[in-house]
């Protein structure tokens, strides 16, 4: 799916826009703890929520852990075995990364619609670049840019490796008069919300997540920028037009997958912004890249990531 790497926390809000709070009657919760190499944490992310997970937190962002809140239930082991089966396919699907460490514990009831928030604070990503919850007061004064973020259940709040290098890769094009962007997996709209900031005329920011749409929707407005974004839901095989600018938080096989689609959307001498791709797959993007008749002009590393910046022969 068209859809950021990996958020540096996760939360999924319920219907009216609030996740589950405390209740003295609620039975507890079911906290799964996940340590698994990162390149598969978006894959596990997506199975718990579907297992009916109500928030998923990666509180160390240099580690490996994806920990999963699940209102408790009776009988632990049922679930137990269909994650143990969903790790085991996994491990089909990563043969190269270590066989993932699942374990179980039962948790007293918590008011998660405050307790995640304390992971997220008022940032400084880039020299000319400020990241400031929506729920914090804006800073008296700030030199650079500020972006509000609510980043509700999407991915992307500007800390983890990620997405810091994907912004801080937007500070380093040089930019025409006029020019346009397209951000592939938009997320919370973070990357798409930058552009703008940094003087995009024209953005369109999809993603076929519609939660990921109405958050970015709400961060796009918070930062007062509707006019100049516009967000869809249309796969990126129908997406029609050219754009000087292309980013795509995604996974590696993601990447690959759309690539042919990345050349045909960029305008001649258009910058492609790529993340969401580990240390050791650079190499692997580089001979794509190529072969799409791009030509690398830097490589960002933070921690084990990489962003590559390319531009379209």
């Amino acid at each position: 799916m068209q859809r950021g790497i990996e958020g540096d926390f996760y939360n999924t809000l319920t219907k009216d826009d609030a996740v589950p709070i405390s209740n003295p009657e609620h039975p507890g919760w079911l906290e799964i703890c996940i340590d698994i190499d990162p390149v598969a944490h978006e894959s596990v992310s997506a199975f718990l929520f579907d297992l009916g997970c109500t928030g998923i937190v990666s509180e160390d962002l240099q580690g490996h852990s994806l920990k999963a809140y699940l209102p408790f239930q009776k009988n632990p082991e049922h679930t137990r075995k269909r994650i143990s089966v969903f790790l085991r396919k996994l491990n089909e699907i990563f043969p190269e990364i270590p066989s993932p460490e699942l374990t179980l514990t039962e948790t007293e009831d918590q008011d998660w619609n405050r307790n995640w928030r304390r992971f997220f604070h008022a940032d400084r990503v880039t020299p000319n670049l400020m990241i400031v919850p929506a729920w914090e007061p804006m800073p008296e004064a700030v030199d650079g840019h500020v972006i509000r973020i609510d980043p509700g259940p999407a991915f992307g709040t500007g800390q983890h490796a990620t997405t810091r290098m994907c912004l801080e890769a937007m500070e380093k094009i040089h930019f025409s008069k006029t020019w346009t962007m397209l951000d592939v997996g938009t997320g919370s709209g973070i990357l798409a919300t930058y552009g703008a900031k940094l003087g995009a005329n024209k953005i369109l920011a999809i993603d076929i997540d519609p939660e990921a749409l109405r958050w970015a929707e709400r961060n796009i407005q918070i930062n007062d920028l509707s006019e100049f974004i516009n967000l869809s839901n249309t796969p990126l095989e129908q997406v029609k037009g050219t754009f000087s600018v292309l980013t795509a938080n995604l996974i590696l096989g993601q990447i690959l997958k759309l690539f042919h689609r990345f050349s045909h959307l960029l305008r001649p001498s258009g910058w492609l912004i790529l993340s969401g791709i580990l240390k050791d797959q650079v190499e692997e993007v580089k001979g794509t890249l190529n072969e799409y008749r791009f030509r690398e002009i830097e490589i960002l590393y933070q921690e084990d990531w990489a962003c590559m910046i390319a531009k379209k022969r």
